[in-house]
């Protein structure tokens, strides 16, 4: 079956947005053979983001910074990385590293990371080549083996259990208004998740609520991880990947096609694992 019938489907009531019609400050050295020729490649990853992106001293690491050194070496150029905090929305991420820049300071990169993807999402902004799905991200609870030996915690516990969670994250939102807020004396908020994941090894609080591979970062012998139904959840589940300049389509067809060969040969799944993580590959 074509997949242009539901594609035109989901869009066919869509207004198209205008496109720039100016070149960009940034155009040199998108083209995929400009950035082959110059011998290195751009990623934009997200600052003080583990397990996703960090640095140690001046060495970046995380699973998003193996996954692009993975793809420049698909492409036989050197990585490089440009740090980037996150903007109060996803539409902001793209637009000031992906398609036109930030104001101030800054520049676009070839390739962003962590991307989510949303069909209708990536329909309504055209400016971006969504592509390289490589990871399904859920949301999960983390909890106290010791203080939940048989039943496993649900959101409805923490009207009466102490849950961790990151500030203004989804989680929080979720559970600030579960059963009309009955749980918001019972949520115990922090700065990031890796701070609240050691909030619960350390006995502070009874669970931690947030995306799974950041629970499982923050992971030890004391603690439990599981995915109960989430009733009301908008979207407890989604797919990761790439963004990619409009422009630029050879580029967005062979980072695809690189991502397409770290999930077949297995080397995605290896640099979950030397992280201790657990790797969930997307419906592709």
């Amino acid at each position: 079956m074509s997949v242009s019938a539901p594609l035109e489907a989901r869009c066919k009531d869509w207004v198209p947005q205008p496109k720039p019609q100016n070149a960009s400050r940034d155009i040199v050295g998108q083209e995929l053979d400009q950035i082959i020729d110059r011998g290195f490649i751009e990623f934009a990853v997200y600052d003080d983001f583990p397990p996703y992106s960090w640095k140690e001293g001046s060495t970046p690491r995380g699973v998003d910074v193996d996954i692009a050194k993975l793809i420049a070496a698909y492409i036989d150029v050197e990585p490089r990385f440009n740090f980037v905090n996150a903007g109060e929305t996803l539409d902001a991420d793209l637009r000031n590293n992906v398609w036109r820049g930030p104001i101030v300071g800054g520049r676009v990169s070839n390739v962003m990371m962590r991307v989510p993807y949303d069909s209708e999402y990536a329909c309504r902004h055209e400016q971006v080549v969504f592509t390289g799905q490589y990871y399904k991200e859920s949301i999960a609870i983390a909890y106290d083996k010791a203080s939940y030996p048989e039943d496993k915690p649900v959101p409805a516990y923490f009207r009466y259990d102490t849950v961790a969670v990151e500030n203004d994250s989804i989680a929080d939102f979720f559970l600030s208004s579960t059963a009309r807020g009955q749980l918001i004396g019972n949520i115990k908020r922090y700065p990031t998740m890796a701070e609240a994941m050691a909030a619960l090894d350390a006995g502070e609080v009874m669970a931690a609520m947030g995306p799974r591979l950041q629970l499982e970062h923050g992971l030890t012998d004391k603690i439990g991880i599981h995915e109960p139904p989430l009733p009301g959840f908008s979207r407890s589940s989604w797919t990761i990947g790439l963004g990619v300049n409009f422009r630029y389509r050879p580029l967005a067809y062979t980072v695809d096609d690189a991502i397409f060969d770290g999930l077949n040969s297995g080397k995605i799944e290896a640099i979950f694992a030397e992280y201790g993580l657990t790797h969930r590959a997307p419906e592709r």
